[in-house]
């Protein structure tokens, strides 16, 4: 007979329907508003749970469960207002050991659950939540690479014995001048060799050596400071308890950053863009030889002016001890013997030994730390925009050292919030070089539910309307066709469930096309039978023939879309991406439940008949 299929391949498409329905199920169950509370550095202890519990009954708020999940606890709620009202009285009653996140938890049954089965994450602007579209300041970034390869020349000239007059910036680069020719031709024959990522050009009339970035050093540095800054908000991000948030690199400057459900704008951006960071320095001369360097402006040559938050000037070496990357834990906490606010922090194995030789050699001496804060802001001068770069550097306490100390110590002079502010930054690390937040969206939570609504309604509506023509155009076969595409949509969902793919508005743009289009194969199946059907052919052979010879041209269009719609994956950003995944998918689906699943209902309605004719 010419339309029968061999069981394997009615299996297949049993097996395919049947796993397709199990994984698209959860998408049915929604979410419930829920906590997720988890410990900073350690797994939760069942007494904590309990404390947890104990505190959303005494504020009188009403909980559907509390599980375990991951080391973590869940706590689910009934609507969004007492998820808000809870996460405010918990972030009261705990201290800053532990992570809040608001989050929607899936509603999945616990069967579907042991099948890892899982709905689709919502996007941004179904679940609504922040957007954030942050610039790197990659002039900043260079400024700091030669501000660290100054000092590093310094010491590299003074540790070879070679007398310089001095080491600064300038427009073109660094410029090392020399008091004499012989220490110029011995710095030019040994920086050459040590600095690898500079150039230098040395001027014996000027007795000045230049040295510029090389563009390899300059390309590795914004690629580093791209990176390092990623790794950093993405710290960040944990540090404020965001569930599920999307942090990634778009350009070679630019970083998108989306943090669903959180609705405050304000703290979002306060902690994200903050470039705090902490240096740790021994004082110079004393307060007398502050004021006068205060007074002429000319510090010693070994020493910077700094001044304190009261206005004070202060001299500081210029020798750093410790920089705040050195930092791996901060806490914020009360000083036992002041009972005034104030940071611990625990420093890594090459801080702790720098910070432990310093200090055992400079018993009986003040000790300084300088807080730095850079902020980037644009300003409209004229027609153009103007980006301001202010750094912010003012000592926060000294302290004489009464004894050696190493990896662990406390730091004092800030106000309640600043402490814990700070505290969160240094456990976060320091950004590379400054951000500045050029585009920002919010999307309140009921106008996500406003789109999840639309998008169902817009995929509905497409679906019925295709469904209608189908069965007035088609008749019999377009029965055929609906239960192909309602197939074809299952195994769409299933699939984006599989790969825990976020669905955006783009997505759901994405679904509707794949609707419109996943008739397509059929429409051209089924002209080519009634062509052949024209051409006095028998049924049977009519059917043969419109699906083997509809066969090269759907296959040909399909391919044609999924070329474009790879091309949007590799090039697009976000929500195209998103839009992308989604038709790709649906054409793949869409060309087996056309093809192979319409091609079997069919063999099993008139494979084995005798047919005079056909409902086409």
């Amino acid at each position: 007979m010419l339309n029968r299929y061999p069981l394997w391949k009615y299996l297949v498409l049993l097996a395919a329907l049947f796993i397709g329905v199990i994984y698209a199920l959860p998408n049915l169950y929604g979410s419930d508003p829920a906590l997720q509370i988890s410990h900073r550095s350690s797994p939760l202890t069942q007494d904590e749970v309990g404390r947890i519990e104990a505190t959303l009954k005494t504020r009188g708020i009403s909980y559907q469960s509390a599980e375990f999940l991951d080391n973590k606890v869940l706590v689910r709620f009934s609507d969004t207002d007492t998820q808000l009202k809870a996460a405010q009285d918990l972030r009261q009653s705990l201290d800053d050991k532990y992570l809040l996140a608001l989050n929607l938890a899936p509603a999945t049954p616990q069967w579907l659950r042991a099948l890892n089965a899982a709905p689709m994450y919502l996007g941004l602007d179904l679940r609504g939540g922040v957007h954030f579209l942050m610039e790197v300041d990659m002039v900043a970034a260079i400024k700091r690479l030669e501000d660290n390869l100054v000092s590093d020349i310094r010491t590299y000239l003074r540790d070879e014995k070679i007398r310089y007059r001095g080491v600064t910036q300038s427009s073109a680069g660094l410029v090392i001048s020399f008091r004499d020719k012989d220490n110029l031709v011995r710095a030019e024959d040994k920086l050459d060799s040590q600095f690898r990522e500079l150039t230098f050009e040395a001027h014996e009339d000027t007795l000045e050596i230049e040295a510029k970035l090389t563009e390899e050093a300059i390309r590795d540095e914004k690629k580093s400071a791209l990176h390092q800054n990623i790794i950093t908000l993405r710290n960040r991000v944990n540090e404020l308890g965001v569930a599920e948030p999307v942090i990634q690199q778009q350009g070679d400057s630019r970083i998108v950053v989306q943090l669903p459900g959180i609705q405050d704008t304000t703290e979002a951006k306060r902690i994200l863009g903050a470039t705090a960071t902490l240096e740790f320095r021994l004082t110079e001369k004393n307060r007398q030889d502050w004021l006068e360097a205060e007074k002429t402006g000319r510090p010693p040559i070994n020493a910077l002016l700094y001044h304190e938050r009261d206005g004070n000037p202060v001299l500081l070496s210029r020798n750093v001890i410790v920089t705040g990357d050195q930092i791996i834990d901060a806490a914020s906490t009360i000083d036992s013997q002041n009972g005034v606010p104030a940071v611990s922090v625990r420093l890594n194995g090459k801080g702790a030994k720098k910070m432990s030789e310093t200090t055992r050699d400079n018993v009986g001496r003040p000790m300084a730390v300088v807080f730095i804060e850079n902020k980037v802001s644009s300003k409209k001068v004229g027609d153009k925009t103007v980006k301001q770069r202010v750094t912010t550097q003012e000592v926060i306490n000294i302290a004489t050292i009464r004894e050696p100390f190493g990896a662990r110590f406390q730091i004092t002079g800030l106000e309640s919030q600043e402490a814990r502010d700070l505290a969160l930054l240094l456990r976060a690390g320091s950004l590379r070089a400054p951000v500045e937040i050029v585009e920002e969206r919010t999307v309140g939570p009921s106008m996500g539910r406003d789109n999840i609504d639309q998008g169902f309604t817009s995929v509905m509506v497409g679906f019925a309307l295709v469904l209608v023509f189908m069965i007035v155009y088609y008749r019999a076969f377009g029965i055929i066709a609906n239960v192909a595409l309602t197939f074809n949509m299952v195994l769409l969902i299933a699939i984006l469930s599989l790969l825990q793919a976020t669905l955006t508005m783009p997505g759901i743009a994405g679904i509707v096309l794949t609707v419109g289009m996943a008739v397509d194969a059929n429409v051209l199946i089924y002209e080519r039978i009634r062509e052949e059907l024209r051409n006095g052919n028998s049924p049977q052979a009519s059917i043969f023939a419109g699906y083997e010879k509809a066969f090269s041209t759907i296959t040909d269009a399909n391919i044609t879309t999924l070329i474009t719609a790879i091309v949007l994956f590799s090039l697009g950003t976000g929500p195209v991406k998103g839009f992308a995944v989604t038709l790709t998918i649906g054409i793949l689906t869409s060309m087996f439940s056309a093809i192979m699943g319409t091609r079997a209902i069919v063999n099993i309605l008139y494979g084995n008949r005798n047919l005079k004719k056909i409902s086409i």
